[in-house]
């Protein structure tokens, strides 16, 4: 199976830059995209042999995420349950035979860390929703989780370091999930890739320069690491500040 995840950064904008293209072209099994930027009714996106769902966030132009799976869950849930973070179309969780699919949107912690406070407590309550459904079964989450992991995780460590995405308190709270029995996918085969990044800015030719961050993860339970095949990271793609992320498992 292949799985694609990608922050479109506004999907009625990606759409005038080949969208449509790239979706086809990376024919995946569940493709899961992340800041879709708009409300039910502001699109007409109908890729033929997917189902889809949709989570808008209340705030009009902001957040949202989507999923186009070829085969049919068995439920889909959306948000954590937890009514302080679910306003911002942030999770959706699909249920399967043999493992829970979910695609999330970390919160950005935002300039001078103006919500880091905030950002610790969605990391909390996230990674006690994925325990409690690996309980039954075990998980693989998606997106743009906001987060540079290691220094060989974005281009300029030294001079981001406490900078939004790359704080210490962001770094420990991924370390944390690991440490609970989850496998960061890109690293699992590609331990010492340097220069692969999944974002950069708009500002200074930052793309150009692949002056960039690796923020985009397919992370899977221990419990399924022998179904994985590869991971990989579509920097050829464009459309958006992101690029499309890959996961392929068995």
């Amino acid at each position: 199976m292949k799985f694609i995840s990608w922050n479109v950064n506004g999907l009625r904008a990606c759409m005038q830059k080949g969208f449509m293209d790239s979706f086809k072209a990376l024919d995946a099994d569940i493709f899961c995209l992340q800041e879709t930027k708009l409300q039910a009714g502001q699109h007409e996106l109908e890729p033929e042999g997917y189902y889809q769902y949709w989570n808008y966030a209340e705030k009009k132009g902001y957040s949202g995420t989507a999923i186009f799976t070829k085969k049919k869950p068995l439920s889909v849930t959306y948000g954590i349950g937890v009514e302080e973070h679910d306003h911002e179309g942030r999770v959706i969780t699909l249920e399967f035979e043999d493992f829970y699919f979910i695609v999330v949107y970390v919160p950005n912690s935002q300039r001078e860390l103006a919500r880091l406070s905030y950002r610790m407590e969605w990391e909390k309550a996230f990674l006690d929703y994925i325990l409690g459904l690996e309980q039954k079964k075990p998980v693989i989450y998606c997106g743009d989780l906001n987060v540079a992991h290691q220094e060989i995780d974005l281009k300029n460590p030294k001079t981001n370091h406490m900078n939004a995405g790359f704080t210490d308190e962001e770094r420990n709270c991924f370390t944390k999930v690991l440490q609970s029995g989850y496998i960061d996918s890109f690293r699992y085969f590609y331990p010492d890739k340097k220069d692969i990044y999944s974002w950069w800015s708009y500002m200074f030719k930052s793309r150009e320069k692949n002056a960039g961050w690796r923020i985009d993860y397919f992370v899977v339970s221990e419990k399924l690491k022998d179904r994985m095949k590869d991971a990989s990271i579509h920097n050829e793609i464009l459309g958006s500040d992101h690029c499309p992320v890959e996961l392929d498992i068995e």
